[in-house]
């Protein structure tokens, strides 16, 4: 299976984590020179390769004299500063004597949840591509807070690969795949070769960074494995340091732990809203609106509203929730906080005569909307 499906590739997204290329003491320009080298080959054999890579933070310490990671958002910020020049001078270095250029992206979730901004990161990467350049993204630590922070670059990864339409995600790590059990803590952890569904009780088995230079750990890779699979692409997730371990992923050796497609992909628009665009509020739903949008694949109409949270604009994303307050969906609506307060359990006949005006029918129209943890909510509504 394996073989068959990475027979077809030709984008394809790398993420490369700080725990690979930096350790306690900085960056490690050896293994940087072997992942570009890998790089490079694949790019001569004709794969399009878009780098997303950590290690600045880790890079800056050194120079701020930190010995653990910095904890605070302005050090942080500060030792990513110094150290994105220092990454992106050893990469400049490695791809030059795989005679490629590279070019370096800096990114916050607000460039990638405002849909204009996103369509000119992916034109700017599409025409990096078409002149054999590689792309190397990073979030942009040095601005980024809490708001409008990814969190992790994995979770950038699984947003890069959608948004540039790639058909497969490295993810390379300090670890050799996914286990049933820490391999550090078990020796007799098995483990997974292939991965067909990524279900909660696969997430229960991964467990927290055990790395100090790293953010993510197990949890951040299946969940960005999850978000691609659902675009109907596979990740890989491998031991970053292993020799040659790109080629041998692409030549279908079995290294590292393989996630497959889901069979049903989410259009690009709708896994936008569902991954990337950050609900801003969340609407509360009566239980006829969510047999409507769960069995009948309906809209939301203002009639199946009970309450609204947070604070929203009209062209925001929210969350769509039970009377229990658990998410079902995730969409765009068509108006604000505001005004959903004085239209919700109306009919949409009366929307004109209680706002002055109507934009739409439905609050969040079913082509701007996302169905989440589609099996769990089948079941929810089909219990007697």
């Amino acid at each position: 299976m394996r073989d068959v499906w990475l027979s077809a590739l030709r984008r394809i997204v790398v993420k490369v984590g700080s725990g690979v290329i930096s350790s306690e003491h900085g960056l490690d320009g050896s293994v940087i020179d072997a992942i570009s080298a890998d790089i490079g080959a694949l790019m001569r054999r004709g794969y399009e390769v878009i780098l997303v890579s950590s290690g600045a933070v880790a890079a800056g310490r050194g120079a701020l004299g930190l010995h653990e990671r910095p904890s605070s958002i302005p050090l942080k910020q500060a030792a990513a500063a110094i150290g994105q020049s220092q990454l992106m001078r050893l990469y400049k270095r490695a791809f030059a004597e795989e005679d490629f250029h590279v070019a370096q992206l800096l990114l916050t979730r607000s460039d990638l949840t405002d849909r204009r901004r996103y369509l000119n990161a992916r034109n700017t990467i599409a025409t990096l591509l078409n002149y054999r350049v590689v792309p190397i993204i990073n979030e942009n630590d040095t601005v980024a807070v809490e708001e409008i922070r990814f969190g992790d670059n994995d979770n950038l990864s699984s947003m890069i690969t959608t948004m540039v339409e790639a058909q497969l995600l490295i993810i390379l790590s300090d670890v050799d795949g996914f286990y049933d059990s820490d391999p550090r803590v078990n020796p007799q952890a098995k483990r997974f070769s292939q991965v067909e569904h990524i279900d909660h009780e696969l997430e229960a088995l991964a467990g927290d960074s055990g790395s100090e230079v790293g953010t993510g750990g197990m949890i951040t890779k299946l969940q960005a494995a999850k978000r691609a699979a659902l675009y109907g692409v596979g990740t890989v997730i491998a031991y970053g340091r292993a020799p040659h371990i790109l080629r041998r992923v692409l030549d279908g050796e079995d290294v590292g732990t393989f996630f497959l497609p889901a069979e049903a992909r989410l259009k690009a628009r709708k896994h936008w809203i569902a991954f990337t665009k950050k609900p801003c509020g969340r609407i509360l739903l009566d239980d006829g609106a969510v047999t409507a949008l769960l069995r009948h694949g309906r809209s939301l109409l203002p009639s199946g509203i009970c309450g609204v949270e947070g604070h929203f604009s009209r062209g925001d994303a929210v969350s769509l929730c039970d009377a229990r307050g658990r998410e079902i969906a995730r969409g765009v609506t068509d108006y604000a906080m505001s005004e959903v307060q004085r239209i919700m359990g109306k009919k949409s006949t009366d929307i004109r005569e209680i706002l002055g005006y109507c934009y739409h029918e439905d609050v969040v129209h079913r082509d701007n909307m996302v169905i989440v943890e589609q099996e769990e909510n089948k079941k929810r509504i089909e219990a007697p």
